[in-house]
């Protein structure tokens, strides 16, 4: 009778430890997953604050400084529709006539093919509990050239928010940044 209840109690304590194993295995492996589906969603935003930025500058010559600049600018700035074309005088079909025809809204020109856009909920961090996306932007000298630069960044401490804590503390997790302060750069770091 004794060495039945030892062996049901090895046999609980080894079903314990075999538990135990495969959650050390599982748990990165399910962090991994969850990092890799939000970090596309959070990059897909900050690609398309670089298209929003883009768009700024050349209509303003210059990146729009703040999240709340880009967002005014977004909902209610509105690009030319121009038709172009040849003049009928030049037989080298080189010059062109522009006539501006109307004018669409920014937000159309970019985001109109995506049904799922909404304008409101874009500055906030997917899964961060309402943080909004850190930007700045600024000129800098580049061979005595002002040249201007943006930087948008989203923390992983707040597009991770919820997973393993320690995990989100390793160094091999990052920020996610799009464009750059120092350099004339409108890569991601995920690129």
């Amino acid at each position: 009778m004794k060495t039945r209840i030892i062996q049901v109690i090895l046999l609980i304590v080894i079903g314990f430890l075999a538990y135990q194993v495969w959650e050390t295995i599982q748990t990165p492996v399910r962090f991994e997953k969850a990092k890799d589906f939000r970090t596309e969603i959070v990059v897909q935003r900050l690609k398309d604050i670089r298209s929003i930025q883009q768009m700024y500058r050349s209509l303003n010559d210059t990146f729009a400084p703040s999240i709340d600049v880009m967002m005014q600018f977004l909902k209610e700035a509105q690009i030319p529709v121009v038709n172009i074309v040849y003049d009928p005088t030049d037989t080298l079909l080189v010059k062109t006539i522009n006539d501006t025809i109307g004018y669409k809204p920014v937000v159309d020109s970019l985001f109109g093919n995506r049904p799922n856009f909404k304008i409101d909920e874009f500055i906030y961090i997917p899964f961060s509990d309402g943080k909004i996306f850190e930007m700045g932007a600024t000129q800098i000298d580049r061979g005595g050239v002002r040249v201007p630069v943006f930087m948008a960044t989203a923390k992983k401490e707040y597009y991770l928010n919820g997973l393993d804590e320690n995990m989100i503390k390793d160094k091999d997790v990052k920020d996610l940044i799009v464009g750059s302060l120092e350099e004339p750069s409108l890569d991601g770091n995920w690129e």
